[in-house]
């Protein structure tokens, strides 16, 4: 990993959020599982957060600790996901919105 790379941590709010989102398993209709999110939607969302915070918008602005990942997904539409710089470096995903407008294949 390069230096460059801040950690990430997702937040137990986070995980309530997909949970709220995303069912435990896969829809009648293919909607995707929280699993399925994690394993290929959230390593991109780390990944971005990990080498871009910076670059990201300002969730508030202003306030340069808050910013915001809004993009299109594999799985779903698209989502939204605010990620907070803590006090010892780390960015954390503090929360997940996802696009339920999505007709499943």
């Amino acid at each position: 990993m390069s230096d460059n790379w801040l950690t990430v941590r997702a937040t137990s709010q986070f995980f309530t959020d997909l949970d709220h989102q995303l069912g435990p398993e896969r829809g009648p209709n293919g909607e995707p599982s929280t699993n399925d999110f994690q394993v290929y939607e959230l390593f991109e969302i780390i990944e971005r957060f990990a080498t871009g915070f910076h670059n990201l918008p300002e969730l508030i602005p202003g306030r340069s600790e808050y910013r915001v990942l809004v993009t299109s997904g594999m799985l779903v539409r698209a989502f939204t996901v605010v990620g907070q710089l803590a006090p010892d470096g780390a960015v954390e995903l503090i929360s997940l919105e996802t696009d339920p407008s999505t007709d499943w294949p």
